[in-house]
């Protein structure tokens, strides 16, 4: 048959070209097939290797105090840095995939990862230390903008939000991964092959990504034969690319829009406590602050995982049902989401083990609220600067959890004088992530109005770029 369709080159422009199917062949585009669930296996995988490094140092953070001789303002400026990384680089990250291709860029960012974590896991030096995680951060900010950009180069537009909720679901395993695997292999072994271990996780993954992953689906020739490299180079070339948007004009559309910025504060109010609380806060609040053993600690944040990757379909559902509606949805989730964590503060002496458990269940199930910012984006801005616009949007949680983490250090440092960290310690420096939400909750308010200043049909018309 003969198709019109839009065809994503490996550079990121976009072309339409009549398309000649070969008898039998089906179009990733219009169904799911085999190759475009191998392709998104090894995304979601690169993925999951992102995670697992990102969170590896939430449950060595007590370790870490003891390796690099370090306080807990010292210990939170490892998150701040990482996470600073990863939030700062999403804008730049998404330009270079719409440019260059998510292949190369997520197997460049497994690699950079890699390097990043065999420093961590051999220098004793805080200042390298440091470097490290900015690296882990600069190459981890690759991989889920990355999986982002196959699946609709693959998949169904129908189907495209599913994955979408998947791949951020499933992809907490890489948590599972920190709080049971590697965990057990810092006890047992030590830190130095513990984080050598993630060195290696990081070097397969990029070697597999590079054989098996594509950016865009290759047609068969009449014959039904797969095109040579030489064949695909040809089709390239004779292509006739749209004309691309320059970078300060992209940027000066995502930034102006309002959507993005709902999209930002969405995933501000909707991460950060999960982020805090995986990332960093989570370990030394429940073995320091609640006395917990390590053991109990890896449980609740297993649970967490699962709650995470049960709810994460169910949120999408919900968000595409809620239509109209979905900021109330965005903004009855934030406000559920600090309540939880109200009522656990709100006991002066350390809550029991159940308490904590029943916290994390609540914050695994609404956390996957922070992606329903990306379907607001789909849905208002042009394709042409979807990519930016989405990351614009990612930025959001990391950037409060970086904030926010800081000041738990700083508070817990000035509460506890410099000594063993208490739970009142912890209810004191907790203030810090109160602050941090309240101002990302005006911020979803304020950027609503604004949206609703443009009216309802505009509220619904992608932007027009021509």
């Amino acid at each position: 048959m003969i198709a019109q369709r839009p065809d994503d080159n490996f550079s990121g422009q976009t072309t339409t070209n009549a398309v000649t199917y070969p008898p039998g062949y089906k179009d990733p585009r219009e169904h799911v097939t085999a190759r475009a669930v191998g392709i998104w296996l090894v995304a979601l995988i690169t993925y999951i290797v992102a995670i697992t490094g990102r969170t590896s140092l939430g449950v060595a953070g007590v370790e870490a105090l003891d390796r690099f001789h370090i306080n807990a303002s010292q210990l939170a400026v490892f998150t701040a840095v990482q996470v600073g990384v990863y939030a700062l680089a999403q804008i730049p990250t998404g330009i270079i995939i719409d440019r260059v291709g998510a292949k190369k860029t997520m197997v460049a960012g497994a690699l950079i990862m890699a390097l990043g974590q065999a420093i961590l896991a051999l220098t004793t030096s805080y200042p390298l230390a440091i470097a490290a995680r900015v690296l882990i951060g600069a190459g981890d900010a690759t991989a889920f903008l990355g999986a982002m950009r196959l699946l609709p180069a693959w998949f169904p537009l129908r189907a495209t939000p599913l994955f979408t909720q998947l791949t951020a679901g499933v992809g907490q395993l890489g948590q599972f991964i920190s709080a049971v695997p590697f965990l057990a292999m810092l006890h047992a072994a030590g830190w130095v092959p513990a984080f050598l271990s993630l060195t290696t996780g990081g070097v397969i993954i990029a070697l597999v990504g590079l054989i098996a992953l594509n950016d865009v689906p290759a047609v068969p020739g009449a014959d039904g034969a797969r095109p040579s490299r030489r064949e695909r180079r040809q089709a390239k070339k004779n292509a006739q690319p749209e004309a691309r948007l320059g970078i300060g004009e992209t940027l000066r559309i995502v930034t102006t829009h309002p959507v993005c910025w709902q999209g930002f504060f969405t995933h501000w109010t909707g991460l950060m406590h999960q982020c805090i609380f995986t990332l960093l806060w989570g370990m030394p609040l429940m073995t320091l602050g609640l006395g917990l053993e390590p053991a109990q600690a890896s449980v609740v944040l297993i649970i967490n995982t699962l709650a995470v990757i049960v709810a994460g379909p169910v949120m999408g559902v919900l968000s595409a049902r809620a239509g109209r509606s979905r900021f109330v949805l965005i903004a009855v989730i934030a406000a559920a989401d600090m309540a939880i964590w109200a009522v656990l503060l709100a006991s002066e002496t350390a809550p029991p083990y159940w308490a904590i458990i029943l916290l994390n269940v609540g914050m695994g199930i609404l956390a996957p609220m922070s992606n329903l910012g990306f379907d607001s984006v789909r849905e208002h801005v042009d394709r042409k600067v979807l990519a930016t616009g989405t990351g614009l949007a990612n930025m959001g949680g990391f950037i409060a959890t970086m904030i926010a983490s800081q000041g738990i250090g700083l508070l817990l440092d000035y509460s506890a004088h410099g000594t063993s960290y208490q739970w009142a310690d912890f209810r004191l420096a907790w203030w810090a992530v109160i602050g941090i939400w309240a101002f990302g909750f005006a911020g979803l308010i304020v950027s609503q109005l604004v949206l609703r200043r443009h009216g309802r049909a505009a509220d619904r018309e992608k932007i027009t770029l021509d």
